[in-house]
């Protein structure tokens, strides 16, 4: 019997979860399911909440006790709301498109390690779905695969609106992807692996977040990029584009767009917290502390979480929405050049790290480290401009600045040539005409 346990507490995570009863695992699928809708209605209230709380009024307070069951009387009347479908849309993509929106989201959080090893029911299991090598790739496209629904719905909307907002949709998703793909290889790099699990088990020593503090900043920006939430919310401009790729969408269809990008805020936060916060590790104790063991670990998880969630609500209170050419400057121009010089760096340091004599190869590598950065911080200086002294100067919009001593004039050149023209005809004499001769003489 000894053996057996020695051997059972050998097993890896991988090899705990495939012994997972069927039973088991449907109870975790159903349970990640209902994670996304139910954090999406407290999320709204919450929102809701503190932007009122921000802007000096009440926010909802009619519903329920203290106005919380308002998200949820906004479920209930959605799906009862008439639908209102264009004639020039093409329905099949039309109806297809919310649903390859949200369907993605919900998926994602599949491959996130909740918690460490626990019992349900007298079964031994861990508090996550699937242990996937690759888990960091998968979330990454599960939180990413979501724009094709929107830029689908874009299109088959048959507006011009929704189809400029899902072509932006679909350029921001690109650029910030990029940037956010990029931020995670220093903790790849770190950890030596792409399972979420072992990430979470590397930082029991220390967080990424202050190791890796680039790529969480770099990280933080994109994840709000790739959300298209305020002050990134550029698909869904209500000054530009009405209301975005989601338009022509009303009652339920609408309403599975709005679950989708409160999944993905979660998905992307709890993405971050187990990259960069320990995932459901307590800060400054071991692996094997008691507060690590058990239960416990949900709480410190869902906390980092809920810390990352109001950094979304409260950069929408904040900030103001970007233009579109400041916006996507923001992320080619500079994320990603410095998460590129940023993960040069980061392979250099281990490099010299591991190695107890320093060949001249590293140092040849360190020098061109140097350089780089040097030529990137050159491109990145803007070029002095010499002004013309005639010129009017422009403002940071690109739109001309009227000089401060400017004098408007009286009278309008087309004013003046009315009155010139009037004077001439006055000083003019008057033409006589010869009366005409009747037939009896008469003049």
């Amino acid at each position: 019997m000894t053996p057996f346990l020695t051997q059972a507490q050998e097993l890896t995570r991988a090899e705990i979860l495939a012994d997972d009863p069927w039973w088991l695992v449907l109870i975790k699928a159903v349970a990640i399911l209902l994670i996304g809708p139910i954090l999406t209605i407290f999320l709204i209230v919450w929102e809701r909440k503190a932007v009122g709380r921000m802007q000096n009024r009440p926010g909802p307070n009619r519903v329920g006790p203290g106005g919380y069951l308002q998200s949820l009387a906004d479920a209930i009347k959605l799906p009862f709301k008439e639908q209102i479908i264009p004639d020039t849309a093409d329905r099949k993509v039309y109806f297809l498109a919310p649903v390859l929106s949200a369907v993605p989201a919900l998926v994602g959080l599949s491959a996130i390690p909740f918690g460490p090893e626990v019992s349900i029911f007298g079964e031994r299991t861990l508090l996550q779905l699937v242990d996937l090598p690759v888990g960091v790739l998968v979330i990454l496209a599960c939180s990413s695969i979501g724009v094709y629904g929107i830029v689908l719905a874009g299109w088959s909307s048959g507006s011009p609106y929704p189809l400029l907002g899902g072509l932006r949709s679909a350029a921001q998703v690109i650029s910030y992807e990029i940037a956010m793909g990029l931020s995670i290889v220093g903790v790849i790099l770190y950890a030596q692996s792409m399972s979420t699990a072992d990430i979470v088990a590397s930082q029991a020593s220390g967080w990424y977040f202050y190791l890796l503090f680039p790529s969480f900043v770099i990280y933080l920006i994109s994840m709000v990029g790739e959300t298209n939430r305020a002050p990134f919310d550029l698909p869904e401009a209500e000054s530009e584009l009405v209301g975005g790729f989601h338009t022509e969408y009303s009652s339920m269809k609408f309403a599975m767009f709005f679950l989708a990008e409160y999944v993905n805020m979660v998905i992307v936060s709890a993405f971050a917290t187990t990259l960069f916060l320990g995932g459901w590790l307590f800060p400054f104790v071991g692996a094997d502390h008691a507060l690590n063991s058990g239960w416990l670990p949900v709480i410190w998880f869902m906390a980092k979480m809920f810390v990352l969630l109001f950094g979304f609500i409260w950069l929408r209170g904040t900030l103001p929405r970007y233009r579109y050419d400041q916006f996507m400057r923001l992320g080619w121009k500079v994320l990603v050049p410095l998460n590129l010089v940023w993960i040069v760096m980061i392979a250099t340091i281990r490099a010299i790290r591991t190695t107890d004599e320093v060949p001249l190869g590293v140092w040849i590598a360190v020098g061109a480290v140097v350089v780089l950065v040097l030529v990137v911080i050159a491109f990145m200086v803007p070029e002095k401009e010499l002004r013309d002294a005639d010129s009017v100067p422009v403002t940071g919009s690109d739109y001309p600045l009227p000089p401060l001593d400017l004098k408007v004039p009286e009278t309008t050149p087309r004013q003046r040539a009315l009155k010139a023209r009037a004077r001439t005809a006055k000083k003019q004499p008057a033409a006589v005409s010869a009366g005409r001769e009747n037939t009896d003489g008469d003049i």
